[in-house]
């Protein structure tokens, strides 16, 4: 079973920074591409950015220049770091991987944007 922890999420004023961050289990960190999600209040689950396991990186137009999506994969772990945040950036924020075609989602973390 894969699983992934998201951690890193918090209340933090416009204009701020947070780095989130995917602890993951299992062999696949390595090989597969591990991509963020996010979902605010009242709306669908976005897609946020995504990485490849050679490091191609790829964003969503809302995000693209502020954040930053990264892997370690001698800790399994990857990152966003989120820069220049604003309201509309508040959402729960989910790690996601695909295995054999079963998705995997981590827990979600919380992340709040004060004007």
């Amino acid at each position: 079973q894969v699983q992934l922890v998201e951690s890193g999420g918090g209340l933090v004023q416009a204009g701020g920074s947070l780095r989130l961050s995917c602890a993951a289990s299992g062999s696949m960190f390595g090989i597969n591409v591990m991509r963020w999600y996010r979902q605010a209040p009242g709306k669908q689950r976005e897609w946020v950015a995504a990485i490849t396991s050679g490091g191609i990186t790829n964003y969503a137009d809302s995000v693209k220049g502020r954040f930053t999506i990264s892997r370690d994969n001698t800790k399994s772990t990857v990152y966003l770091q989120m820069n220049t945040l604003k309201p509309e950036d508040t959402a729960v924020y989910y790690c996601r991987v695909s295995v054999v075609g079963i998705d995997y989602w981590g827990q979600g973390t919380q992340v709040t944007v004060s004007s």
